[in-house]
């Protein structure tokens, strides 16, 4: 099978990381990939070994020029299957683009955000769309796409190469994070919707000296936030360490894990985070319920509360033992329902049945 992936996204975050999952498990079944990304992406450099890789500007929404490119490559490849993967444009232009070239597509939809009126447009270029969390699949019958197009496909991770040896010493000399801290990371974009601000005020209301922040990724609302945090007072025990590429090597230092945010497909980083045995607390948003059962695997409050999380913070500051419980059964299940094997085997089920549709057609 030859499967012509595009991926515009320029950083390694969690939905590129699932397509370097991807392509790496289909290489290993003997699928033939080509990847078309944006110029000099870090996601390039990781899958050569896995995927051919060619490299299309793409500059958003309105890129026409992205179109006929992709249009163009499509045509001169001609791959059994197009696979979208991103929106920045690419949902649009690379689904026409499919059409226009008499080639089957797949769109991989992982945001959980209501979309405008001209949404039902976009999905008829698509022979199937595959929603990564429940809260995403609802969202798509919700825009009108039929329910016999969309196939459920949960991210996944390898919960066995995750398993890296906690290192808190290494962690604490590298930040500046002093021994006795007890440490909340955050692992998101630094955008409005995963809710950054939430979780300072909710350090703020806590207002527990030992409560120390790490605040993992970067984006526009970094500054502000900076900003935000000296407001409060809590400059000294928030620390901002940007996109770090050993994020792996960080996340069993902490001991708990927020993730506050409005809306999430379905939250990579929770999963990691669940894979290494860190204590989850999360909102109760979008496709984040799918992994985190209140008092069950995790803790749950609702988006745009920082009493609640304060609360919570509170309680697993004072319950060790009940983190360490919620932490391994949220472990056992990302085992075994959001593994990457089984992320694999779903997109090549989903391809097949586009295939065996269009023979029948």
């Amino acid at each position: 099978m030859k499967i012509l992936h595009v991926e515009s996204g320029r950083r390694l975050y969690g939905g590129a990381q699932q397509v370097r999952f991807l392509l790496q498990g289909l290489a290993d079944l003997d699928a033939e990939n080509i990847l078309v990304c944006p110029p000099g992406t870090t996601l390039a450099g990781r899958l050569r070994s896995y995927a051919r890789v060619i490299e299309i500007p793409c500059s958003g929404d309105l890129d026409l020029l992205f179109a006929w490119r992709l249009y163009r490559c499509i045509r001169k490849e001609q791959p059994g299957l197009v696979h979208v993967h991103s929106r920045r444009g690419a949902d649009w232009w690379g689904g026409l683009a499919a059409l226009l070239a008499g080639v089957p597509a797949v769109l991989s939809r992982r945001v959980d955000r209501p979309e405008g009126r001209l949404a039902g447009l976009k999905y008829r270029f698509y022979d199937r769309v595959i929603a990564i969390s429940h809260a995403v699949r609802e969202q798509l019958l919700d825009s009108g796409v039929p329910g016999e197009k969309v196939s459920y496909v949960p991210s996944g991770v390898s919960a066995e190469a995750l398993q890296v040896e906690r290192d808190r010493k290494w962690l604490q000399d590298e930040l500046g994070i002093p021994r006795e801290a007890f440490l909340l990371g955050i692992v998101a974009q630094l955008i409005p919707r995963k809710g950054h601000n939430d979780l300072l005020s909710a350090m703020q209301i806590l207002g527990e000296p030992s409560a120390w922040l790490l605040v993992l990724g970067e984006g526009k609302e970094e500054s502000r936030l900076r900003l935000e945090a000296q407001k409060r007072g809590l400059q000294e025990r928030v620390v901002f360490a940007g996109f770090r590429e050993d994020a792996a090597r960080i996340l069993p230092c902490l001991d708990v894990l927020v993730h506050p945010a409005h809306r999430e497909g379905l939250g990579v980083s929770v999963l990691e985070a669940a894979a290494e045995g860190v204590p989850i607390i999360a909102t109760n948003a979008g496709g984040l319920v799918d992994l985190i059962v209140h008092q069950d695997t995790g803790l749950l409050v609702n988006p745009g509360s920082p009493a609640e999380l304060a609360e919570a913070i509170s309680l697993l500051m004072n319950a060790p033992e009940l983190g360490r419980q919620l932490a391994n059964a949220a472990r056992r299940k990302v085992v075994q329902q959001f593994s990457v094997e089984g992320m694999v085997e779903g997109n090549l089920r989903a391809y097949e049945r586009v295939l065996e549709n269009r023979d029948k057609g």
